[in-house]
Order: C-alpha cells, then structure tokens, then sequence
C-alpha cells in the first residue's frame, strides 16, 4: 500500500516540492506524507532539504509567524507556550496497542483503533491556513550503523527550527537509503491559535504507533510534546533497539581525559538527581547530555548521542555552576530561549546569578512582579521548566567525537539516584548481572517538595527510563542482562548518590565531591586504585580519596566523613531490597536471576550485621581491601 502514494503526492504538492519528494522516494515517507496532506489540509507545504537555505527559510518563517522573537544578542530568539502548556503531558503520552498486547501496568497506554480515531478527528483539517512542514533528520551519526533516518511534518515554524538545531541533517541520506530502510515518522499540529499559542489543550494528545512507527502530536507547542525526534524518538528507539538486541537509553555520555587518551562514561539520573552537573563537570569532555544508543562492535560497548544539540533546563545556570554552558548562552550565535523573562530584548531565568527585573514580557504576557494567575497564584518571571535550545558544538567542552560514525568506547555506566539514607556516594557493581540487576534495575529517587509537593517519597525508576519504556519490564531486564553475554569485558556499572544525609537532615555530600567520585571511576576504569569489598559492591579506599580530595579540591579529607559516607546501612540496604523485590514480584516474566541477586545480597547483609551490627563502618572492613 505504501509504495502507492507517490503519484498522488503529485497531485498535493507544487512542481519544486515535489521534486524534492521523488528524489526520496521512500514508501514510508511517501504515506506518511500523502496520509497528513489529506488529513491536516494545509494551505501550502514545504519541503526541506539539507540546504542552509532551507533552514533560513524556516528560521525567518518563525520570526514572521510570531513564534519566535528577536533578542538582543545577534542569533538569540524567544519563544513562549501557553500558560498550560509548560511540560510533557504524560498523562496523553499513550502508546497505541492492539486489544491482545499488554506491556504492563507502567506502560500508559491507549486501545490502538480508539485511539487512533480520537487523535486522527483532532488533526482533521488542523493545518487549514497554515503552512505544512517537512523535515528529514538522522538520529546519530550519519553514515554510520547507528544512523536512524527520521521525518517530521509540523505546522509549527519554531518546532522545525529547534530540531534543525538539535538533529544531524537527514534528507539527502533518505535519498540515498534503501527503499526497506526503517524510517521513524512525526506527525504534529499546535492546532487551533489563539494569541500565538495553543487553545485546545484540553484535547492535547501525544500517541506513539509501534505497529506503524509514527508518533501523533496535537494541540500542544512544548517542545516536549512537539519535537518528535526527541523523547518520543526515544521511544521508538527503545522498541526497536530491543528487537534487534541493542540499547536505547536515558543516558549522558562524556569522556574523561587522562594521559592523552579518553574514558568514556554513560550515567542514567532521573530529573534532579545530578545528570547535568555531572556531565558538565571542568576538566571532561561531553559528547551528550540525554539520550545514548549503545551498540556491540567487534566485542566492545560503543555509544553515541541520538541528538547534536541541547534542549536543556535553563533554572538556575549560572556562571559559577554553569560556566561553558553560561558562556554559550551569552554570546552571538543560534540559541532559542523558551519561557523566560524578556525585559528589552535580553532574556532573565531564575537562579542566573544576576538580578532579575521587576517587569518585562513571559509566558503569561505581560508580567510584573506580584502578578498571579487564575487561580491567584504568583506567576515567577521564568518559568520553573524554562528552556533553551542550542547545539553542542557551540560548548567549549564538547567532544571532539560527537559525529564520529564509529561512536566511542564506554568503559563504564552510572546510575544515580536521589537516596537520603541508603546508597554510599560511590560504588563499583561486582559484575555486569549485579551492577544491572542491584544499581539499574533497583534504582530510585526520593520526590522533593518543589516537584510533587511531598518530599522524601521514593519513586521506582529502573535505568531512569520508565517513562521512556516501549516495553514490558520483563523483556527490559531480560534484554539488558543478554546484552553483556558475549562481551569479554563489559562496561563496569557503578551506583553513585549525592544526596545523603546524616541524622539531622545535612547532606553528607558537598555540591563538588562528585568531581572525586568521577575521577574514583576513572581511576578504576584504568586499574590505578584498590577497592574495599562490602556486602553490596567495591566503595574506595580511604586514602585513595584523601589523595583525591586534595588533588582536585584542594580539601582536607578526614576519616571522620569517609567513615560517615561510606557506612553500610544495614537497615535501609535490606528496606530497599524488600521493596524492589515486591514490585517485581507483581510484574510477569521477570528472569529468576534478579530476585535470586537481590537474595544473594540480602544474605551478605545478613550475615555482615550478625558479626558487625546495623552500621557497619567502612574501616572495620578494611582488613578485606582489594587491591589493584
């Protein structure tokens, strides 16, 4: 049936775009295009190709439309969403599903012939009087066997423009593919405007179609929602990457010089939990800041970022946290600021590190201190999930590998987690089986009270990737611990957390250290320290990190915090193990190893507490240490 439509496109599009299509002639695309032509009736359609001209045209065309203004610094633009159009719906982020496919109870999920209906009425005829389009992208690398060809068709200018700035270019490699090549498709429509932004976001939907690969997007403009390529790529990546044996992850990737050859790490942290400040530590490189495909090459892990840009937070960066990322943000170039304050064509964000005007222009119009919402609410000058949009390349750190088609080495994987009173700040896995099962398959992050409004409550995230999974938690664990099997020398899985605290609510972490566990994992990687075993992994030696401390801080670390930091906290390892346990064991399918990992563990605990007590000090371990 696909390969049919590619005389009709004839009849749809003018002579100059058409010509453009046909050079592609891809039958995936070919009905994907045929299928929003018939169903969006746009007033026009614009096809882009790899052209410079092409994403001129589309970055003038969101200034012409309103979606994005001019700022001040030469190349900057702002761009606002509505006021109830600030985030990832998750709510309506459904997969579409065929009445006998289940994926489990984490899966939000949508009747796929009911929710096709629904989302297909809201798109019917959502692009009358605006332009359609049509743009080719390549998630990771080109040319390279990460290459994942890609196609969005928008009415949204601004949408265009930041995947022009976030994704590698992807037409002229469509023209070049075979015609059996999987294409991920993006279908969005910001709908009906009133005043510049969505109005019916009441009937917002974002549903992901695994059968046909393509994601549907309407009424919404947050980016979020919109960017097909970016979260909800995400998702078709993890579906497909699990068919075909490989990973598709929530992850940063960033190397780590030492003695003229780099280290590359991969590290998975849910929202609030240090990802960004790790990977934009001084000193490394960062090749990417949120999604990793991981492949098997010739008996190694090689990695590389699906995306070249950043969409990131922009809440408190600030040149003495943030310096690279600050630096780029302030100087001329292509960069969208989204949802922050504009006070005479310069933008103002919470926590920038300089005072923010009384009055100026955000998300909600007009703005002055002490304005309040609807529902008589202060509304802040940036708001909370302000963004901007920038390439990679414009970083001072960034990775001299970043569209390498060969991808990097990954010598190690971290999971972290925002845990007050179990995990140790640093911990090397024993194994590939327990590192997954024990620091990625157990991993949890307690709430703050900014974000839920109830703090301390943990929430079960496995590989910070829940809300990405596209399927069930059996065939994602499953697939994970396969993944090593032939590997002769695995990636080494570490777990670190920042945020633990002693019995008066005091973090015992401070806000730098984590540059020592980094460079602790660095120096493991490479065989250059000991370890000390515990009943749950390898912590480091103390006078590793007294070393550690000095050489990269310039502080003086006592015995006194390594004993504090390090103590193995029976009572919490083993409420950890019970409540991972019970939430596997209401799942199906989940391989007998995890639960016989986690008994394994409990086990040592046990045994350690009958000859040690409840905390156990890292120096009466001492006698253990493993060295080399």
């Amino acid at each position: 049936m696909k390969g049919e439509h590619l005389e009709s496109l004839r009849n749809l599009l003018d002579k100059v775009n058409f010509q453009k299509i046909e050079r592609v002639d891809h039958p995936t695309v070919n009905y994907l295009l045929h299928k929003a032509i018939e169903l969006c009736k746009p007033d026009s359609i614009f096809i882009a190709t790899d052209d410079p001209g092409d994403a001129e045209y589309i970055r003038m065309k969101a200034l012409e439309t309103k979606e994005e203004s001019e700022l001040a610094t030469p190349g900057h633009t702002v761009h606002f969403d509505g006021p109830r159009d600030q985030a990832r719906d998750k709510e309506n982020t459904r997969y579409l599903l065929p009445p006998d496919v289940h994926l489990g109870k984490h899966i939000n999920y949508k009747e796929r012939d009911e929710g096709l209906k629904e989302v297909i009425e809201f798109l019917r005829e959502s692009m009358k009087g605006k332009e359609m389009i049509v743009c080719f992208y390549c998630l990771g690398p080109r040319n390279s066997i990460f290459s994942q060809l890609s196609c969005q068709v928008t009415d949204s200018f601004y949408v265009a423009h930041s995947e022009n700035i976030l994704y590698r270019p992807g037409y002229e490699d469509l023209c070049n593919a075979d015609k059996q090549a999987p294409v991920f498709c993006f279908l969005h429509s910001a709908g009906r405007l009133v005043d510049g932004v969505s109005a019916d976001v009441d009937k917002r939907r974002i549903y992901i179609d695994l059968a046909e690969n393509i994601v549907y997007s309407v009424n919404t403009q947050y980016g979020g929602n919109t960017m097909g390529l970016k979260k909800l790529a995400m998702r078709l990546g993890v579906s497909k990457s699990l068919r075909e044996g490989w990973l598709t992850e929530h992850m940063f990737v960033i190397g780590v010089p030492r003695d003229g050859e780099s280290h590359y790490i991969t590290g998975a942290f849910p929202s609030l939990c240090g990802k960004t400040s790790t990977a934009m530590l001084p000193g490394q490189t960062i090749l990417g800041d949120d999604i990793a495909y991981l492949k098997k090459v010739n008996g190694e892990v090689r990695a590389v970022n699906v995306e070249s840009g950043i969409f990131g937070i922009i809440l408190d960066v600030n040149p003495v946290d943030d310096p690279a990322i600050f630096e780029a943000l302030t100087k001329p170039g292509e960069v969208i600021f989204s949802n922050v304050l504009v006070k005479d064509g310069k933008p103002y964000w919470t926590g920038m590190g300089e005072e923010i005007p009384t009055s100026g222009y955000n998300f909600s119009g007009e703005w002055w201190q002490g304005k309040v919402d609807e529902e008589g609410k202060e509304i802040p000058p940036s708001h909370k999930n302000a963004r901007y949009t920038m390439r990679l390349s414009e970083l001072p750190n960034c990775d001299p590998h970043l569209d390498d088609p060969a991808g990097v080495r990954v010598e190690a994987i971290i999971f972290g987690g925002r845990d007050s009173d179990c995990w140790v700040p640093v911990e090397q896995s024993f194994d590939w089986t327990h590192g997954v099962i024990t620091k990625g398959a157990s991993l949890e992050s307690e709430t703050t009270a900014a974000t839920l409004g109830k703090e301390g409550v943990r929430k079960f995230n496995p590989m910070s990737n829940l809300d990405f999974l596209a399927a069930s938690l059996d065939t994602y664990i499953n697939k994970y611990l396969d993944f090593a099997k032939d590997l002769p020398s695995p990636p080494i899985i570490f777990g670190v957390n920042y945020f633990l605290m002693d019995e008066e609510g005091k973090y015992l972490n401070g806000i730098m250290d984590k540059v020592v566990w980094l460079n602790w994992i660095v120096e493991r990687i490479r065989g250059r320290v000991g370890a000390l075993p515990t009943p749950t992994g390898f912590i480091p030696l103390y006078r590793d990190l007294k070393r550690l401390f000095a050489e990269k801080l310039g502080l003086d670390y006592s015995e006194a915090q390594y004993k504090q930091q390090f103590t193995v906290r029976v009572p919490q390892q083993l409420a950890k193990i019970e409540r991972i346990e019970r939430i596997y064991r209401n799942e199906w399918g989940i391989p007998e190893v995890l639960f016989k990992t986690l008994e394994d563990q409990k086990l040592r605990l046990e045994k350690a507490r009958k000859s040690l007590g409840d905390f156990i000090s890292p120096l009466e371990l001492s006698q253990g240490a493993l060295e080399g």
